[in-house]
């Protein structure tokens, strides 16, 4: 283990200060963002931009990390499995001086060693890459090296070696970023320009998308108002269409399991607390498609105690087309008719607000069980002091709903502090491109097109912006359970563990890991959980 920690201390670029690198990240911060971030900690997002932005000095009095902690934390963002033994140094190692070069060894470790397919369609995208970005040098990098490329120990551990410095540099520059030096941040991310590729390996995917979040970040800096806060104003919180959003959207709930998961918790749980029950009526909070509701209406209508007499369903719409939601509703409505289930829809194009959500503004009716969705859209309300999502969740108790769903990304996207979320998503985000890397080729227009289109969105809302403007604030499973307990709800026990493994071995993918805990299912990606499904009942209503 010596021996591969060692292998990991690579020497860094002469031009890196590796003593500025994530300085200012430490277990003891971390903790108290996890402690306080979106749940209770409200305040300090605020302030701290306050002394961050008006300070005049770029240095700190956290003390900076010893060299050794910062290749533990490289070398957990590399190693995803998180257990390394001898036997798996062995085992990459004879991975490494085979003949051929693969982008993973058979332990999940990846070796950021680039194939020969990834040549030819990088160097024709080339010219399509955006105008910031100056990629002559990259498309030289790779003529290079497809020309000098010999398989073997030295090129693959030289291929281990760009990737850690890609971390490093990436890691130097968010701390650039937060401590407002500019000219350093602006130097590194030209190094980084050089190293990343939206048609690379995973790292190099991801990294691009993190780069392209740190550069909206910067130029954000340069506008700083006079009391020390962002002026999110000058730029756009999204860059992606709705329609490019919402077609990337359906393509990860084809290609992978992550969309999938969610939609089948949510509806199983929804048809658990049905049980019994004639008139159903669903609150769909956030309603941006109708991709959840066909598998639901054809499970009700296979009851064995038959099909309910009535099924509404009420959308709360925010800044989406009315017509195509309505047009993909009226043909759910005739598949719902043909089976048996007299179906309602409504829309409501309003924001999610505690005084939208009223009996009357909801036209809740006497004799109705309802019931409350929530499909990664309550996150948007996580708004620190501003107790958004505390209002809303009693307003919600407040209808007497047989079951509320959550699901969300498992992720501590919403900490006080710029740097602890930046390595946070970046941990999060590369256990993600490296499923795309396990399902999809490289050359894929689908997987291009969820990376860009979807996830970068994410992203770089997470890294660039913050006060209103960042709705991205992800919280894990612990964070969730507290705010739903204090608005009066209990987790409900689900029943769909054996569904939800059936349904992961139809993605014919090793990667995907699913865990319970305390009553939430976790859908993961070799061990780091991505995503988190569970149902709630009000206080003092049992579980059918």
């Amino acid at each position: 283990m010596e021996d591969f920690n060692a292998w990991l201390s690579f020497p860094l670029q002469e031009n890196l200060n590796h003593d500025l690198a994530i300085r200012r990240f430490c277990p003891a911060r971390v903790e108290q963002e996890q402690g306080g971030g979106g749940g209770g900690g409200g305040e300090w997002d605020e302030m701290l931009n306050e002394i961050e932005f008006s300070s005049s000095s770029h240095t700190t009095s956290t003390p900076c990390l010893p060299p050794s902690e910062v290749d533990d934390f490289v070398d957990s963002f590399i190693n995803m499995d998180h257990c390394i033994d001898d036997h798996d140094i062995q085992s990459m190692e004879k991975q490494q001086s085979s003949s051929s070069i693969e982008y993973y060894d058979q332990d999940g470790i990846e070796t950021f060693s680039m194939a020969d397919d990834l040549y030819g369609d990088v160097l024709m995208m080339m010219e399509e890459e955006d105008d910031h970005v100056d990629m002559s040098g990259l498309a030289e990098d790779f003529r290079v090296a497809k020309t000098e490329m010999m398989p073997g120990d030295e090129e693959a551990s030289h291929g281990v070696d760009q990737g850690l410095n890609l971390v490093h540099m990436l890691l130097a520059c968010a701390e650039a970023v937060g401590c407002r030096d500019t000219k350093l941040a602006d130097s590194l991310l030209a190094q980084i320009w050089a190293s990343v590729s939206p048609w690379g390996d995973s790292l190099q995917r991801v990294s691009y998308c993190f780069a392209m979040g740190l550069k909206s970040r910067l130029s954000l800096l340069q506008n700083v108002n006079i009391n020390g806060t962002f002026n999110n104003d000058m730029m756009d919180v999204s860059v992606t269409s709705r329609d490019d959003k919402l077609e990337a959207f359906q393509l990860l709930n084809q290609t992978t399991p992550y969309i999938a998961f969610g939609f089948m918790v949510a509806n199983e749980a929804i048809c658990q607390a049905a049980q019994g029950k004639e008139d159903l009526h669903i609150i769909d909070l956030g309603m941006e498609h109708t991709l959840q509701w066909p598998s639901l209406i054809r499970t009700l209508a296979s009851r064995p105690e038959g099909p309910p007499k009535k099924l509404r369903i009420t959308g709360l719409v925010e800044d989406h087309n009315l017509f195509e939601l309505e047009a993909g509703m009226r043909a759910l409505a005739e598949e719902a008719s043909s089976l048996g289930i007299p179906t309602e829809f409504n829309l409501i194009s309003e924001p999610v607000k505690p005084s939208l959500l009223t009996r009357e503004n909801l036209d809740l009716r006497e004799g109705e069980a309802l019931f409350v969705n929530s499909i990664m859209h309550l996150h948007k309300y996580v708004k620190e002091s501003r107790g958004s999502l505390k209002a809303i969740l009693q307003a919600l108790k407040k209808l007497g709903p047989s079951v509320l769903t959550l699901v969300e990304q498992d992720a501590n996207h919403n900490g006080p502090f710029f740097l602890g979320r930046f390595l946070e998503s970046l941990h999060f985000y590369s256990a993600i491109f490296d499923s795309l890397e396990a399902s999809l080729p490289r050359n894929s227009p689908q997987r291009m097109k969820i990376e860009r289109q979807h996830f970068a969105d994410e992203i770089r809302n997470i890294v660039a912006f913050e006060g209103l403007n960042r709705i991205e604030r992800h919280e894990r499973a612990d964070q969730w359970r507290r705010q739903l307990g204090r608005a009066g709800f209990q987790v409900m026990g689900l029943k769909c563990t054996s569904q939800a493994r059936m349904m992961l071995s139809v993605y014919g993918c090793d990667g995907y890991t699913l865990a319970s805990e305390k009553g939430c299912l976790l859908l993961g990606w070799k061990g780091r959980p991505i995503m988190l499904a569970s149902a709630w009942q009000a206080h003092g209503v049992s579980s059918s």
